[in-house]
């Protein structure tokens, strides 16, 4: 394990031989009542990642957040549920201890992994036309109760917090190139956080701060290793949008490409959202 804060966040030991691992919330992510949902899908995507039986690399990784995590320890089970040739399908639980020391479920997931292969390939989704990283101004200090913000270097190209909470907003859309502060190589798993690394869309389009919980998280991931260690610790371009916003849910589509414009990710989530 190195010293960057992610992989401290990402540290997952064997509780014993059932394959359970034990891992602990991280201070650098936390969010305003727990920590943020991007780190939790990296922590259950690396108990997949340092399994001894896993066949590939991700494609595909669902999360959905069924309770609030608190503040300490919690465990981690990643099953392989069925292996076949060139796909492998993985279940994920997490759990944590409550006051009566009882454990309960606080998040569940699913992976698929695979072997990629040589083929034909297009991609329809072309980067945006925006200046380079180093042309735009970096995002300031976040909130004090938001820990994890300070975590990333963020710089918005469109799209960025409103200035004025005045219930006046009319798009959903964030472009921003970002990056962890501290320089890290990216993986699979900083790639799962960084998805959810934009900040809620109903903020945007209604430039009001109502209560918010990301109840489920897909990601796909369109690049294999040596792809990701192409792109090293340079810069991603995010573009986040939301979809439909009605009746307490909203949804908000997010892809992100390399600086040299390679498409790395795509992620669908929903969110719940109060008054």
């Amino acid at each position: 394990m190195t010293d960057h804060p992610l992989d401290q966040a990402l540290a997952l030991r064997p509780r014993d031989a059932d394959g359970v691992l034990a891992g602990a919330t991280h201070p650098a992510y936390w969010n305003m009542v727990g920590p943020f949902g991007g780190t939790t899908a990296a922590v259950m995507l690396q108990a997949v990642l340092q399994h001894p039986q896993l066949l590939g690399a991700p494609i595909s990784m669902t999360v959905n957040y069924a309770a609030a995590i608190v503040e300490g320890s919690f465990e981690v089970e990643a099953v392989p549920v069925r292996t076949n040739r060139s796909t492998q399908h993985w279940t994920l639980r997490m759990v944590q201890a409550d006051s009566t020391g009882e454990l309960q479920v606080c998040t569940l997931g699913t992976v698929v992994t695979a072997l990629r292969r040589t083929t034909w390939g297009a991609t329809d989704l072309a980067m945006p036309a925006v200046p380079p990283p180093d042309q735009v101004a970096r995002l300031g200090i976040g909130p004090s109760r938001v820990a994890w913000v300070e975590q990333y270097e963020m710089r918005p190209v469109h799209g960025s917090i409103p200035t004025a909470w005045n219930g006046e907003g009319d798009h959903s859309e964030t472009i921003m190139w970002v990056r962890d502060a501290q320089p890290r190589a990216l993986d699979f798993a900083s790639l799962a956080a960084l998805s959810d690394v934009f900040y809620p869309r109903v903020w945007l389009r209604r430039a009001k701060p109502v209560p918010i919980g990301t109840v489920s998280i897909t990601t796909y991931f369109h690049v294999d290793a040596q792809e990701l260690a192409a792109v090293g610790t340079g810069h991603l371009l995010g573009r986040a949008t939301g979809q439909q916003f009605a009746n307490g849910f909203f949804d908000q589509a997010a892809q992100l490409w390399s600086e040299a414009g390679k498409l790395l990710a795509t992620s669908n989530q929903l969110v719940y959202y109060k008054e």
